[in-house]
C-alpha cells in the first residue's frame, strides 16, 4: 500500500497548498497556527523542512494511537539512569525560557502579523528577569538591590505570590508544577547569591555602564547558558550528536579553540526563529521522561506528578502547581540532581519511548483545559501544524528511516513526527539518549539559538569558560548551581 493510500490520513493536497487541515487553534501558542501559510521568512515561528508536504493523520488514527502509548505500570526496565528526573523539569524550564511572550493570549492565536511582532527567542532569562527591576519592580526587593523577591511561609522557601496564591514572576507557566516552580526559586536565588558575592570574582565585576545588577544578570545568564549546552544538551542528544554539531577550534590559525556549531539544517534568511519541527514535535521528548511519580523530600510520600481532578479538590495528592507550596513540601534536590548523596535515593527519568505515564493521559483542567490528555494534545498540534512524517524527515537528513517494525504503528505508514522521534530514541539508543533525527533537531536549534543571540558568552566572549565554583574547574553544571545556592541540600 502505497503511503497516499493509507486510510486515516490526509495528503498535502487535503489542506491546500501543504497547510495543515482547517485553523483549529487550541493550544497552540500565538503565531504558530499561521506558519504554513506564511510567505515571510522571518518571525517567531518557522520551518526547518519547508518543502516536506505534511503529514495530517485524522482523529480515528491518532485515538488509535493514543491507546499505544501508555506506559507500563511500574516497569522497572523504562529508567534511564543515565539522565537523573531533575533534567525532565530543567528541560521545561529552558522551554518556557525560549518560547517567552508576555503579551500572548488565546484570543490572539490566530494572528497573522503574530510571525514578526515577536522579539527573537534567546537563552537569556526573560522568563526569570522579565523586564527588569525598572519596567517591573514587583519582581524584585524594593530595597533597590537588584535582588530577586523571594517569598516564603511555614519556614520554607516559596515563589512570591499574590492573596490568591498566583505567583508573582516573569513567566507564569514556571508555577505549573512542584518541581518546575521550584527550579525557578533556585534560579532566583542563584541571581540573588551572584550579585551577593558579586565581589569575589573578578571575571564578575562590573563593566563599563554596567550596574551590579547587570553584572550579576550576565553572569547568571552565561552559566546557564553553558549548563543547557554543556550538561542538558549533551546528556539528552548523546556525545556523538554533540560533537558532530558543537565543535571547539580556533577562530584564526594558532589562536585559542572556541566554540563553533555546525548548523546544516537549521537556517534563516533574516533572523532566527523556533522551527515547528522542533517545537511541536522534537523538543516534546521531554514527556516521555516524566515519571509516573516522585519522592519530593524525606516527609512527602511518592506521589503523581497530576491527577485529573482541580488542584483545589486534591491539594496533596498530586505535584501540581497553580498554588502555594503545602508546609513541607520543600524539594530536596539530591534526589533529582546528581549531588553526591545516597544514590539509591537519586530518581532517575524514564527512558526516552512512547510510553507516556499515566498522569499525563489524564491532566487536571487547569494544566489542560479543553483536552485532557497531552498525547493527543500533541499528535493533534502536530498534524493541524501540518508537520512532516518522521520518515520524511529523515530522509531529507540523509538518515535511514526506522522500519515498520521498528515504528510499530497501529498499522504500517508514515509516523508523526513526535512520534517518530521517540520511537527512533528507543530503537537506537535504548532509550538513554535522542537518536540522529531528534537528536540534530533539537541540538542546532538550541546551539543555533545561542550562538546568534548578542549576549550569550559565545558572542560576547568567544573562549568563556566558567569561573563560578564547580566541582570540576572550567566546567559548570546544574549540581553545581544548586551547590552554590545552598539551596534544597538539606533533609525535609
Amino acid at each position: 500500500m502505497g503511503v497516499s493510500e493509507r486510510p486515516g490520513w490526509k495528503g498535502a493536497g487535503a489542506a491546500g497548498r501543504g497547510g495543515p487541515p482547517g485553523r483549529g487553534h487550541a493550544g497552540l501558542p500565538r503565531g504558530l497556527g499561521s506558519v504554513p501559510g506564511s510567505p515571510l521568512h522571518e518571525g517567531r515561528f518557522g520551518r526547518m523542512f519547508r518543502r516536506l508536504p505534511p503529514f495530517t493523520p485524522d482523529e480515528a488514527f491518532i485515538e488509535a494511537l493514543v491507546r499505544t502509548m501508555v506506559e507500563r505500570s511500574g516497569d522497572p526496565g523504562g529508567d534511564n539512569e543515565a539522565i537523573p528526573a531533575g533534567y525532565t523539569y530543567l528541560g521545561q524550564f529552558v522551554d518556557h525560557d525560549l518560547t517567552f511572550d508576555p503579551q500572548s493570549s488565546l484570543d490572539r492565536q490566530n494572528d497573522p502579523d503574530a510571525l514578526v511582532s515577536f522579539r527573537s527567542p534567546r537563552f537569556d532569562l526573560d522568563s526569570l528577569y522579565g523586564r527588569g527591576p525598572d519596567d517591573q519592580p514587583y519582581l524584585y526587593d524594593r530595597r533597590g538591590t537588584g535582588a530577586f523577591l523571594v517569598g516564603g511561609h511555614d519556614g520554607e522557601r516559596d515563589l512570591p505570590r499574590n492573596p490568591w496564591e498566583t505567583a508573582i514572576i516573569g513567566d507564569p507557566r514556571n508555577d505549573e508544577n512542584v518541581f518546575v516552580s521550584q527550579i525557578h526559586l533556585t534560579m532566583m536565588l542563584f541571581h540573588n547569591k551572584v550579585l551577593e558575592r558579586l565581589h569575589e570574582f573578578p571575571k564578575a565585576a562590573p563593566r563599563a555602564g554596567e550596574t551590579p545588577f547587570d553584572a550579576a544578570q550576565r553572569t547568571v545568564r552565561h552559566h546557564y547558558q553553558w549548563i543547557v549546552v554543556h550538561d542538558f544538551l549533551r546528556r539528552v542528544v548523546g556525545g556523538r550528536t554533540f560533537g558532530s554539531v558543537l565543535r571547539r577550534e580556533p577562530l584564526v590559525p594558532g589562536g585559542e579553540p572556541v566554540e563553533k556549531a555546525d548548523l546544516r539544517l537549521f537556517r534563516w534568511r533574516n533572523a532566527p526563529f523556533i522551527p515547528v519541527e522542533f517545537s511541536g514535535a522534537a523538543y516534546r521528548f521531554g514527556h516521555s521522561m516524566v515519571r509516573g511519580g516522585y519522592r519530593l523530600n524525606t516527609t512527602v510520600p511518592p506521589l503523581p506528578t497530576f491527577t485529573p481532578e482541580p488542584v483545589g479538590e486534591n491539594p496533596l495528592g498530586h505535584f501540581g502547581g497553580f498554588r502555594k507550596l503545602p508546609p513541607q513540601w520543600q524539594v530536596e534536590w539530591p534526589r533529582f540532581f546528581d549531588l553526591g548523596g545516597d544514590p539509591a535515593e537519586l530518581q532517575p527519568s524514564r527512558r526516552i519511548d512512547t510510553g507516556i505515564a499515566p498522569p499525563l493521559h489524564a491532566l487536571p483542567p487547569e494544566v489542560a483545559p479543553g483536552m485532557s490528555s497531552l498525547i493527543r494534545r500533541n499528535l493533534t498540534r502536530g498534524a493541524r501544524l501540518g508537520l512532516p512524517s518522521g520518515q520524511a524527515v529523515a530522509g531529507a537528513m540523509g538518515v535511514r528511516p526506522l522500519t515498520d517494525g521498528e515504528l510499530a504503528l497501529p498499522e504500517p505508514g508514515p509516523a508523526p513526527l513526535w512520534y517518530y522521534v521517540l520511537r527512533e530514541a528507543r530503537c537506537l539508543h535504548g532509550g538513554r539518549h535522542l537518536g540522529p533525527v531528534g537528536g540534530r533537531i533539537v541540538a542546532e536549534v538550541l546551539l543555533g539559538l545561542l550562538h546568534t543571540d548578542p549576549s550569550s558568552y559565545p558572542a560576547m566572549e568567544p573562549g568563556w569558560l566558567p569561573f563560578l565554583p564547580s566541582a570540576h574547574e572550567g566546567e559548570f553544571t546544574m549540581s553545581d548551581l544548586i551547590r552554590f545556592t545552598g539551596f534544597g541540600l538539606t533533609p525535609v
